[in-house]
C-alpha cells in the first residue's frame, strides 16, 4: 500500500494539466481588484478635473463681471452657476445640468473681494502691480466635493473621499 501511495504521489507531481487552473484561481481576484481600482481612481481624477475646470470658468467670469456698470448682474450667482453647470442660468434645475453629478452651484463659494492689495511705488518708481487703480482685487471661487464613487472604496473600508479645490483670478472688469 505504501508503494501504491508513492507511485500516486510521483504521478501527481509529474502531472501539469491543472497548473493553469491553479494559477488563474490565484491571479484572477488580484487582477479584478486591480482593474477596479484603476477604474475608480480614473473616475475620481476625471470628476476632480471637471470641478477644477468649472471653478476656472466661474472665476474667469467673476473677474470680468462689473456689477457697478450693470446693476442687473448678479456676479456671484452667475459665477457659481457657470462653475457648476457651464451656463450662467440653469433654469432652476441645476442638478440635471451639473458638470459632476450632485455638485450644485450652492456648493460653490464665491468671494468677489478675496484679496485687495494696494498698489505701491518703491523708491525707484516701480509699482508692485501694474494697475490704473489704487488697488488690485482678486476674486476666488472654492468648493468642497464628496466623491462617493463605486463600491470599491466601500468594500475596502475607505468610504467617501472629500476633496477641495479653489481658483483665483485678478479682477479686471469689463
Amino acid at each position: 500500500m505504501l508503494a501504491a501511495l508513492r507511485l500516486m504521489l510521483r504521478k501527481f507531481g509529474r502531472e501539469d494539466r491543472g497548473a493553469v487552473l491553479v494559477e488563474m484561481t490565484l491571479i484572477t481576484p488580484l487582477m479584478i481588484s486591480l482593474s477596479a481600482g484603476v477604474f475608480e481612481f480614473g473616475n475620481l481624477l476625471h470628476q476632480k478635473s471637471l470641478i477644477e475646470a468649472g471653478l476656472n470658468d466661474g472665476a474667469r467670469y467673476a473677474a470680468r463681471c462689473n456689477q457697478t456698470f450693470n446693476a442687473a448682474l448678479d456676479c456671484a450667482t452667475y459665477a457659481a452657476n457657470i462653475a457648476a453647470t457651464g451656463t450662467y442660468n440653469c433654469g432652476g434645475n441645476c442638478s440635471i445640468a451639473s458638470r459632476v453629478t450632485s455638485w450644485l452651484p450652492t456648493a460653490v463659494t464665491v468671494d468677489l473681494n478675496y484679496l485687495v492689495v494696494p498698489v505701491t511705488t518703491d523708491a525707484n518708481g516701480l509699482q508692485n502691480y501694474s494697475s490704473s487703480t489704487s488697488s488690485v482685487r482678486v476674486v476666488r471661487l472654492s468648493t468642497s466635493f464628496t466623491y462617493t464613487g463605486a463600491s470599491l472604496l466601500n468594500y475596502l473600508g475607505l468610504g467617501p473621499i472629500t476633496f477641495s479645490a479653489a481658483h483665483e483670478e485678478r479682477y479686471i472688469g469689463w
